[in-house]
């Protein structure tokens, strides 16, 4: 069956109007957390083969994340799909007026290999949750997730809900030619471009969640060690490959060399003294961005790790210093355990120095500093924040995920998702009890008065 198909009988099936009630979406949400449940150690294994993923950063930053995602999405599905209602103002102040969620049709799911089972059943689970019918098209580079998902869903969803697509760009690029009601992808920004181009053709709303340079500020640090610790888990997990990573590091002048010896002591604390053998530690997801990576070792000194072996795909957690002017390490995501540190002197340095880059996904601030906190927060364009922390802005499902600019639009994760799946209608309820005459013609002397006065 081809993409058209396949799309055409999502749309017969929704239009039939199967998936708009409360009970099938529930059900569709309790298959979803059995197969979490069921299938768990099969999911850890693929996430193994694909990303040499360990099981406890498999389970913590992927299936568990997903589970606590349906657990959100079932005890509040059924407040999200009630009407919402609003204020009338005094035109009409007879009607009932509020704002109803309902489907947009059939969705597509783009998802990406580096967190490919969050950031594919996420998605997913929302668009079901908002009554959505969906083609998901995963990554070819985690092939071994993308069987999973093929094998796996169809045991727990409605099979008539969904379709599969696998392959590459030109399945990609055949899929994008159907109509859609909405696209939610995730990956990278020149990616995006594409997609946004192909959802044009339609006028077809878009979910693009991308990432950039997350910078991490070290400025009045509160407490070395444990900033240290932060940023080396936040870069490192996954091999770096995290699209809210710390991508650099800005580190005040005068703490340069505390910030070097303390990142130095946790990544010995958390992979120990030769990281290629812990069981904690992922790889890189294959040769071709491996030897990006690898490309990028030269641009500054190695201060901490550099080693690498291209037959394991494996990049000790690296630091960089004095890193030369041209280099891609300045101007490219880098999406792996290479960090870069840059010593500034100055808060306006700090800032002009983010402004070289477009807005990023994430932005981190180590420091006591409280106005500097509050300027970060205030003037920084960037998709979310921490303070004394990095990455653990996802975690809380209540606050909304998402970029800006190049970073991505819309927003996701918890009712955010469900809002973003859904077209909400608004909708006024008018009475016929009263009718006033001002608003019909011919109009009167002295009407504009009487309006600029009620308005």
């Amino acid at each position: 069956m081809n993409s058209k198909e396949k799309v055409k009988n999502l749309r017969d099936y929704f239009e039939a109007g199967h998936t708009l009630s409360y009970e099938w979406r529930r059900s569709q949400l309790l298959a979803l957390r059995e197969m979490i449940e069921k299938e768990e150690e099969a999911m850890a294994s693929a996430l193994m083969g694909d990303l040499r993923k360990p099981y406890n950063e498999a389970w913590l930053s992927e299936i568990g994340f997903v589970r606590m995602e349906l657990d959100h999405a079932l005890k509040r599905l059924k407040s999200w799909m009630k009407p919402r209602k609003t204020s009338s103002p005094l035109p009409v102040f007879l009607a009932k007026s509020y704002v109803q969620p309902i489907p947009r049709g059939v969705v597509l799911v783009i998802s990406p290999w580096n967190y490919p089972l969050l950031l594919t059943l996420g998605p997913i689970l929302s668009a079901v949750a908002a009554g959505n019918t969906f083609v998901l098209k995963p990554s070819e580079f985690a092939p071994n997730v993308s069987q999973l998902l093929v094998e796996t869903l169809p045991k727990y969803l409605d099979p008539r809900c969904f379709a599969i697509v696998e392959g590459g760009p030109e399945e990609t690029q055949e899929l994008l030619k159907e109509r859609f009601d909405y696209i939610f992808f995730t990956g990278s920004t020149a990616t995006a471009k594409h997609i946004a181009r192909a959802a044009a053709e339609h006028l077809t709303p878009c979910t693009l969640e991308l990432g950039g340079k997350s910078p991490c500020v070290v400025w009045d640090c509160a407490d070395m060690e444990v900033s240290a610790r932060r940023i080396v888990w936040a870069k490192f997990t996954n091999a770096g490959q995290t699209c809210i990573a710390p991508d650099y590091v800005l580190v005040k002048k005068s703490e340069h060399h505390a910030l070097l010896d303390a990142i130095r002591r946790q990544i010995v604390a958390l992979y120990g003294e030769n990281p290629e053998e812990s069981a904690d530690y992922a790889r890189i997801i294959n040769e071709r961005h491996f030897d990006r990576l690898h490309d990028m070792l030269g641009d500054g000194d190695i201060v901490i790790g550099g080693q690498a072996d291209e037959h394991c795909r494996y990049i000790a957690p690296t630091v960089l210093d004095n890193i030369v002017p041209d280099s891609r390490l300045r101007t490219d995501e880098i999406f792996g355990p290479i960090l870069p540190i840059f010593s500034v002197s100055s808060e306006d340095e700090i800032f002009a120095e983010i402004a070289k880059n477009p807005e990023p996904l994430a932005s981190y601030l180590y420091s006591k500093n409280k106005d500097l906190r509050k300027r970060m927060v205030q003037t920084l364009s960037t998709g979310g924040m921490c303070i004394n922390d990095s990455l653990m802005h996802l975690a809380n499902i209540n606050l909304p995920f998402g970029g800006v600019g190049n970073s991505g639009m819309g927003l996701s994760h918890g009712k955010y998702s469900f809002d973003g799946f859904s077209h909400l209608k608004a909708v006024l309820h008018n009475s016929t009890k009263m009718d006033l005459s001002l608003r019909y013609p011919p109009y009167q002397k002295g009407w504009l008065k009487w309006m600029k006065r009620i308005i």
